[in-house]
């Protein structure tokens, strides 16, 4: 494998000399298959043979030795190669460039290695409110992507105070947490408004039952109110429909799979998690079906696969998806080669959608799903078969999309009710 990269004979015979030799060239397989450019190797192979030699110069003589001197030697090579007038943010980039390939090799032949990937932020309010997350857990029983969402609101509310009073809890009064709603109310959608103040509100409680707090100030967050169905669905006309299709670039890998992706969104009303779980062994090609499985609703749909998606896969697969043993459709584009998550689904609905210059409130996934619904309405199809069409756990959920049905409201309030 190293000859592959590496033409001179010497070069080959000084890696395979080092004492990780059979861990790099191990290694040096895995960015292949992983579909690695051969510039990664070139680069990553030298900062390998240097940790060989650091760490042997230090007395490891076994790979869980070599493990335990990975963050000494991204200190020694940036004393070696970072430029004394570097930034703070292009040395810690100079690091992790040296951390990064010494972590992924050992984690590829040592697989209880758990160093690398991205330092976690320590918990907002960590040294004032110690205990918030474990009681988050322990007693209040949250999931961790529960959690998170506390997190990110609790970061939002440092970053609030840093601005405002130095980020101490000691100041905190009811008019701070009213500046810090009114300042966050814009950028938020009316859901996740609410979603903040709860956790505002659990935060403020545990800090008073902990005496953190003198008095309670979890009453000073009012819950903004929600009303059901008091939303327009965001959908768009099938002219911009036309419009996002026509800026893919389908001449590079990642057009031809966002291409074939944005039909799918648009066409079934997928989900983006349900777009992200399609496997190959969903698509029956002598039926001309496509298989949903696992849906919200607790049940799978199987669709008649349309002509022009069927082209946009092959298409795709044909031209476009990593030779894998992984059943997954869609992969990244860049590597390392996994399966595409939901949010990367999501974000590339969105990107198309602001490249073809629609304008439409959050713009993503559930965008063209709603563009999806939309086109049903119209065509004037039950609220139920519209319902199981998407996948709707509940008839409640259609309801919103009578008020999207505006060809019909129209013609009732420009009539003289002698038809109601």
């Amino acid at each position: 494998m190293l000859e592959r990269y590496f033409l001179k004979p010497q070069t080959v015979d000084r890696i395979r000399g080092n004492w990780l030799g059979s861990a790099i060239e191990r290694y040096v397989e895995w960015l292949e298959q992983e579909g690695y450019a051969a510039r990664n190797v070139y680069r990553r192979v030298p900062i390998l043979c240097h940790f060989g030699h650091f760490a042997e110069e230090r007395g490891a003589r076994s790979l869980e030795q070599a493990a335990a001197l990975v963050e000494d030697f991204a200190q020694h090579w940036l004393r070696e190669h970072a430029r004394e007038d570097a930034s703070l943010t292009a040395k810690a980039k100079l690091a992790e460039d040296a951390r990064n390939p010494v972590h992924q090799m050992l984690k590829l032949v040592l697989p209880e290695h758990t160093g690398g990937g991205r330092h976690p932020y320590p918990d907002p309010f960590c040294n004032e409110v110690p205990g918030f997350f474990p009681y988050l857990r322990e007693e209040r029983g949250l999931t961790e992507s529960s959690i998170l969402h506390y997190r990110h609101y609790l970061n939002r509310f440092t970053t609030f105070l840093a601005r405002h009073n130095g980020a101490s809890l000691k100041h905190l009064s009811a008019a701070t947490l009213a500046a810090f709603v009114v300042d966050s109310a814009p950028a938020l959608s009316r859901n996740t408004r609410r979603s903040l103040c709860s956790a505002l509100k659990v935060f403020l409680r545990y800090c008073h039952r902990e005496r953190i707090l003198s008095v309670d100030l979890s009453q000073a967050v009012e819950m903004p109110q929600a009303y059901r169905l008091a939303e327009l669905p965001r959908s768009i006309s099938w002219d911009d429909v036309r419009e996002m299709l026509a800026v893919v670039d389908r001449r590079t890998v990642r057009g031809r799979r966002d291409y074939a992706i944005l039909l799918l969104l648009v066409t079934y009303g997928l989900r983006a998690h349900e777009v992200a779980a399609l496997t190959l062994d969903d698509i029956d090609w002598q039926r001309d079906r496509l298989r949903v499985p696992e849906r919200k609703a607790g049940h799978w749909t199987v669709y008649p696969l349309a002509s022009v998606i069927g082209a946009a896969l092959l298409d795709y697969l044909q031209h476009g998806r990593p030779q894998t043993e992984d059943r997954h459709l869609f992969f990244r584009t860049l590597a390392p080669r996994r399966p595409l998550r939901s949010s990367a689904i999501s974000q590339s609905a969105g990107f198309y959608l602001h490249k073809a210059g629609i304008a439409v409130r959050r713009a993503g996934a559930h965008t063209l799903r709603h563009t999806c619904v939309q086109r049903l309405v119209d065509a004037e199809f039950s609220l139920k078969a519209i319902g199981d069409y998407v996948g709707h756990r509940s008839p409640s959920s259609t309801e919103i999309y009578a008020k999207v049905a505006t060809q019909a409201l129209r013609e009732v309030a420009m009539g003289d009710g002698e038809a109601l």
